[in-house]
């Protein structure tokens, strides 16, 4: 039996997805270049972009061109229209929160932000929330077609709302991220963890190099990812990586969940779990056997931690994070904790700037993009208004 062949209509979809993603990628292209780009003929494209402008997706530009007077023929530029849309990427932080949109081409229009304060309670952090995406959808003039969200908080994957966990550093609360932004987005709202979006960055910044690795984080809150061939692991609840209860070594000796290493070393914010990062890094760096002594208690709590990681997780290597925990101080002492007894190659992170902001643009330009080659199929396929007779 021959196998099936694929309909025409699907093809129809296929072909327009293509040309979709080369304007996405290219801004605005002629007929004849989309062809080029795209590997499929003249005549396939060019129906393809009368369907597509149909939809009122794509559009002629107006431009053209120079051609005429023995140059050729002159070709019309085609481009995705202004409206198309764009995405909302959210950052959910204890210094507060960002909201940026996000086009088709991968550009910010727009951002907006808004702080909190300390501790941040769920009512305070919806309304915080609320706003900034709202001012980020009014600037950008469109409402964006979905949304993504990253939070400095275990997330249920499930729900996609935020768990409170004991000795929480930040949120003192549940919050539901996808009820609040409910009124600012037309579609889904995708929800996930901080150091996961974070990890899923540096994944992609390394390409296929790094597909195997734990993203250690250590900054006010401690956290890790496990990338498992190129997958970030959730668990079953969306909880993997939460190692703040981690039991490992304190500082007489005992066993004790690494979130407490540090408040018997003081090293918390007062009336917090918070980390108090710049207390740390001056208690690490200044010379004496205090120092001495803080770095020593700080690495064989690393350590402790890393063995268990490095016992479940197999990592290829370790990238650490954070604002403490890639300065050279304590790189050296991670370095050392993965030293036995199975060594495994330490690295600082390569993003550095917002990195779990990145992993939630490049996600939210990944589904904003499906989103526009969704719509265009739904519209091509829509049957045509009855006219009556």
């Amino acid at each position: 039996m021959e196998p099936a062949k694929p309909s025409l209509e699907l093809l129809s979809s296929l072909t327009d997805e293509h040309v979709l993603r080369a304007l996405m990628r290219h801004r605005r292209l002629t007929r004849a270049e989309l062809a080029a780009k795209t590997g499929i003929s003249k005549p396939t494209v060019g129906e393809s972009v009368r369907r597509l402008t149909g939809t009122g997706l794509v559009a002629d530009t107006g431009q053209r061109t120079p051609g005429g007077r023995g140059r050729g023929r002159v070709g019309s530029y085609y481009a995705l229209v202004a409206d198309a849309g764009v995405a909302l990427a959210v950052s959910i932080a204890p210094v507060g929160i960002v909201a940026e949109c996000v086009d088709a081409y991968g550009n910010t229009v727009s951002r907006a932000e808004r702080p909190l304060g300390r501790p941040a309670r769920p009512d305070d952090v919806a309304v915080a929330l609320q706003a900034a995406a709202a001012a980020a959808r009014h600037d950008a003039g469109l409402t964006p077609r979905l949304a993504v969200v990253s939070a400095a908080d275990p997330v249920n994957r499930h729900t996609g709302r935020l768990v409170h966990l004991p000795d929480a550093p930040f949120l003192l609360g549940e919050l539901d991220p996808a009820g609040v932004l409910a009124s600012e987005v037309a579609g889904p709202v995708t929800v996930d963890n901080d150091v996961n979006w974070a990890a899923r960055a540096e994944r992609d910044h390394a390409g296929s190099a790094l597909d195997n690795f734990a993203y250690l984080f250590l900054g006010e809150g401690l956290g890790c990812a496990i990338v498992s061939d190129g997958e970030v692991r959730r668990g079953h609840g969306g909880l993997a990586g939460e190692i703040a209860h981690l039991l490992t070594a304190g500082p007489a000796g005992q066993a004790i969940p690494f979130i407490e290493v540090f408040g018997q070393l003081g090293l918390r914010q007062p009336g917090t779990t918070a980390i108090d990062v710049d207390r740390l890094l001056a208690a690490a760096k200044r010379p004496g056997a205090e120092a001495v002594t803080t770095r020593r208690v700080l690495g064989q709590a690393i350590a402790g931690v890393l063995s268990a990681v490095v016992a479940l997780a197999d990592p290829q290597v370790v990238v650490v994070g954070g604002p403490w925990g890639s300065h050279p101080v304590f790189l050296d002492l991670i370095a050392a904790a993965t030293a036995r007894p199975r060594h495994v190659p330490v690295q600082s992170v390569a993003l550095t700037a917002e990195p779990s902001l990145a992993g939630v643009r490049l996600e939210a330009l990944s589904r904003l993009r499906a989103a526009i080659v969704a719509a265009a199929h739904q519209a091509s396929t829509r049957p045509a208004p009855q006219t009556g007779g």
